[in-house]
């Protein structure tokens, strides 16, 4: 009886085990203006909070290119992206009940064109902010480290 309630509980436990982080990329766009970093955030579809966009890796194509394509869907912005992230950060995904480790690399891109329709304008909104509106209004704090870490861009 005890041999089996041991076993039982094993098999509970690797099944409920935490799986090694899914790896994901995104991009931080921004623009210069009158010498001052602005940072472009979008919601997230499932709760509204500000985010940067972000996705899984993309077959074709590169990492930074996969978060520029992300740019481009989930904000309606192009531009230039950087080869190298910014740094990365940890979060959760949910997949029915069950929350799923992601890690996300960051990209700084820099936005050349912002389109007035795009693939997700109906399920997100987008909003333009100085990096101290960014820190209060990103949902995690190591996006924000991540966002003031392009003060001094060109």
């Amino acid at each position: 009886m005890l041999r089996r309630m041991i076993v039982s509980l094993r098999y509970t436990l690797r099944r409920h085990a935490p799986s090694a982080p899914q790896r994901q990329v995104g991009a931080i766009p921004y623009a210069v203006v009158d010498g001052q970093v602005a940072v472009l955030l979008v919601t997230s579809r499932r709760t509204g909070r500000w985010i940067f966009p972000k996705g899984g890796l993309m077959t074709g194509l590169t990492p930074a290119e996969a978060a520029a394509r992300e740019a481009f869907e989930e904000a309606g912005v192009e531009g230039e992206v950087a080869p190298l992230p910014l740094g990365a950060y940890g979060s959760f995904k949910r997949r029915g009940l069950r929350p799923l480790p992601i890690e996300v690399e960051l990209y700084p891109l820099r936005v050349t064109q912002q389109h007035e329709d795009w693939p997700e304008k109906r399920q997100r909104r987008r909003h333009w902010a100085s990096l101290n509106e960014a820190r209060k209004l990103l949902s995690e704090p190591r996006l924000a480290e991540l966002a003031l870490m392009l003060r001094g861009q060109p």
